[in-house]
């Protein structure tokens, strides 16, 4: 199988997808400028010369306009892939998500779908408060939308893949870190997490997360980049003797939460780790969850590493000190296993 990286996995995707039905489309800023970047971290490349404009649909720069679009595309029959170059301007969207788009097949009693995708790259990289934020919490709040997050190649091309088929809006999550270390438009600080991708036709189902790594003592759970920092606590862990698994949920909206509560059932202890501020957040959500559907099997307290409670901050000392990382994780499980 070919090796991609999770950039070149989503526009395999996209490609597939739109070769597969005629009403997929994709529509978004600076996605199919000649001689550009292909969008703001190069998904879109080449798409516009192999589909022409009809269908590679560049907008002004006006994130209301383009999400009205393809909310109105998507009740007349197309199927749009809507990308916004940073997921911190969905918030100049939420009329169109919130009250359009994830309203409309309950107000009109099933008879309108709006079979949407809005791809959103999230992520704190040294931008500054407005282009750093992660957004998942906003979005897993609205009931009628779906919502992704994929963090390796393969998920990235089957959850899209999966995302365009859905009757339903739905919102993809990609980090900016795991686009890949290599390119024009690659991040500094950036992972590179090729993987193998399957050339012919399949889909991530949404709704079903995955176990990255088996273990008894702990569970960690991590989305995006936050999963990798999991991996790495795990390993840090598994030389002091801690074993610790590590649970991807891949899709947060609808959630596995089966998967979480049979490993917290199994290690009775559960570290939640995301990259947004801690209030109200993701984690709070699964801390919830599970304490409501698993407590009696729980060890410890459950524990939240999440950024602190402020806009995302531009200085690397301060953006470091903010973030959760593998350390901050190790030391989470440390304090549940009476280590200090």
């Amino acid at each position: 199988m070919p090796m991609m990286s999770i950039a070149e996995a989503l526009r395999l995707a996209i490609r597939e997808e739109m070769e597969r039905d005629p009403r997929v489309f994709c529509i978004g800023e600076d996605i199919g400028v000649t001689g550009g970047f292909g969008g703001a971290f190069t998904v879109t490349l080449g798409l516009s010369e192999q589909f022409g404009h009809e269908r590679v649909l560049d907008t002004p720069i006006s994130e209301i306009g383009l999400a009205g679009a393809a909310v109105g595309a998507a009740m007349a029959g197309m199927r749009p892939i809507a990308d916004v170059q940073y997921g911190d301007f969905l918030f100049c969207m939420m009329d169109q998500l919130a009250n359009q788009a994830a309203k409309m097949t309950y107000m009109s009693g099933g008879t309108v779908s709006v079979p949407m995708v809005m791809r959103a790259p999230v992520g704190s990289t040294r931008r500054g408060s407005q282009h750093a934020q992660s957004l998942e919490a906003f979005m897993c709040h609205v009931p009628g939308l779906k919502v992704v997050a994929p963090a390796t190649a393969y998920d990235a091309k089957g959850l899209l893949k999966a995302a365009v088929r859905d009757d339903n809006p739905v919102i993809v999550f990609e980090h900016k870190l795991l686009y890949g270390s290599k390119g024009a438009r690659s991040e500094k600080g950036a992972l590179s997490p090729v993987g193998e991708v399957p050339s012919e036709d399949y889909i991530v189902p949404i709704g079903k997360g995955i176990v990255r790594r088996e273990g008894s003592d702990v569970t960690i759970v991590g989305k995006l980049l936050t999963m990798y920092q999991a991996l790495a606590a795990a390993e840090t862990l598994a030389q002091e003797g801690i074993s610790a698994e590590v649970i991807d949920p891949r899709t947060l909206v609808p959630l596995d939460k089966e998967l979480i509560l049979a490993s917290v059932r199994k290690t009775g202890r559960l570290v939640v780790a995301e990259e947004d501020n801690r209030t109200c957040g993701w984690a709070a959500e699964i801390a919830a969850m599970v304490a409501e559907e698993a407590f009696y099997y729980l060890d410890a307290p459950i524990a939240r590493v999440s950024s602190i409670d402020t806009p995302p901050p531009f200085a690397p000392v301060m953006e470091a000190f903010y973030l959760p990382s593998a350390d901050k994780i190790v030391d989470a499980v440390h304090k549940l296993m009476g280590k200090n």
